[in-house]
């Protein structure tokens, strides 16, 4: 799957959309490991170029290619995708400490 059919995997899914596309050369680096830190404890899947996490408040969709890693956060209510989106982020910062992230969440 694509970054394009993975953002329209999560456009379809109802609910409150957030969006990041965050550039980075190591985007599959930083997808596995936040599929792999959150398979531990959530239902997620994931190969070296998309994955999904189901959170029990909403989903994360990603896509990895070699410029970006893109986020799509899908939750019922604003208030849940902007701390779902919180939770992610600071779960990238901290696997990306050595790489400047620049990530700033849009409406999707």
């Amino acid at each position: 799957m694509s970054g394009t059919d993975a953002a329209i995997d999560a456009a379809r899914l109802p609910g409150v959309h957030r969006v990041a596309d965050i550039a980075t050369e190591r985007a599959s680096r930083y997808l596995q490991q936040l599929a792999k830190h959150f398979q531990h404890k959530l239902p997620v899947t994931f190969d070296e170029t998309t994955g999904s996490i189901a959170f029990d408040g909403g989903t994360c969709a990603m896509a990895a290619d070699e410029r970006a890693l893109t986020l799509y956060v899908v939750a019922p209510d604003a208030a849940e995708a902007d701390r779902l989106a919180d939770v992610i982020e600071r779960h990238l910062v901290r696997f990306a400490f050595r790489d400047e992230m620049d990530i700033n969440w849009r409406a999707g």
